[in-house]
């Protein structure tokens, strides 16, 4: 099963050549999850090969612009190009009223449907669910509310192993039981025990994306053990000050995180539009913690 993240864009408030402000595409399963949609996402997805089209599930983390100031873009051009599916829109609740505004001014009627479901940052919940993935808020510590997501795998059904149990002729549609961990009583009085007969399924791979936040040990029980963490690394620690004004969190808080929470991956991003060149940050994160990538424009990371 599939289970990735590309990067879309990872610079902060504002843009800088190369680099554009967030956006990530989750791909489980081959079905595609936008996480934030920050000004030119749409642009972004056209350059590295991915069809908006396919994208049934938005997350927008807050009400920043650089987070989420490239939606409307995204969501006309869906419309122009004829969408009629259904499209589900995880937000804060104002920014329905936003979208409401912008396209009754626009006098723009969409051909499909969005649903949208407002988020609270007060306490995490679980917001969506399906035979993939289960999406849970990760509350944060911003200027403003403020939520992160984390995405887990469901659980996968065992695996036969099909040579045995065609050796042992026992029929194909007993299977179905035995994956499920079900033992099977034959006609002929054999019991096929579904351990001796399956292999459990791997482990669920866990990503957890930690959008705009302050370091604040609060929201660590929820990342803890992250397969993969995506943690916001604004500033080099020299300006601890000027991160802890803006609410944001510096490259070397960014691996404390890792390393409190357990990770086995650090992805940092969310870089001020004051560094040219991102190789500080990548080295000052990897003296706490080794095992951090720079979430670079176009990069897909296997979860």
């Amino acid at each position: 099963m599939k289970f990735e993240v590309t990067i879309l864009g990872s610079t902060s408030a504002t843009p800088v050549y190369n680099r554009n402000p967030t956006a990530q595409l989750l791909n489980c399963n081959e079905r595609f999850y936008l996480i934030d949609c920050g000004e030119g996402t749409q642009q972004q997805l056209i350059k590295f090969g991915f069809k908006a089209a396919k994208i049934d599930y938005i997350f927008i983390s807050h009400l920043h612009g650089d987070h989420f100031f490239g939606l409307i873009g995204l969501l006309s051009s869906l419309h122009l190009n004829g969408r009629v599916k259904p499209l589900h829109l995880f937000a804060p609740a104002e920014l329905k009223e936003i979208l409401d505004l912008q396209f009754k001014h626009t006098d723009t009627q969409l051909r499909y449907p969005i649903n949208f479901y407002p988020l609270q940052a007060e306490k995490p919940e679980v917001i969506f669910k399906n035979n993939d993935v289960v999406v849970e808020t990760i509350v944060l510590n911003h200027r403003i509310p403020c939520t992160g997501f984390k995405f887990t795998e469901k659980k996968r059904l065992r695996k036969v192993i099909a040579e045995k149990l065609e050796k042992e002729q026992v029929p194909i549609s007993y299977y179905p039981m035995l994956k499920r961990s079900l033992d099977v009583d034959l006609p002929d009085g054999r019991t096929i025990k579904y351990e001796d007969y399956t292999v459990d399924s791997a482990v669920p791979k866990v990503y957890c994306y930690c959008s705009d936040t302050k370091y604040d040990e609060r929201y660590f029980p929820q990342i803890s053990g992250a397969d993969t963490l995506y943690h916001e690394a604004t500033f080099l620690h020299e300006m601890l000050e000027r991160a802890l004004e803006t609410c944001h969190t510096t490259a070397k808080q960014a691996a404390e995180v890792a390393n409190k929470v357990g990770a086995k991956r650090l992805l940092i991003g969310h870089f001020s539009s004051r560094y040219k060149v991102l190789d500080d940050l990548l080295n000052e994160a990897k003296l706490d913690f080794e095992n951090t990538q720079l979430a670079i424009e176009g990069k897909t990371f296997e979860i």
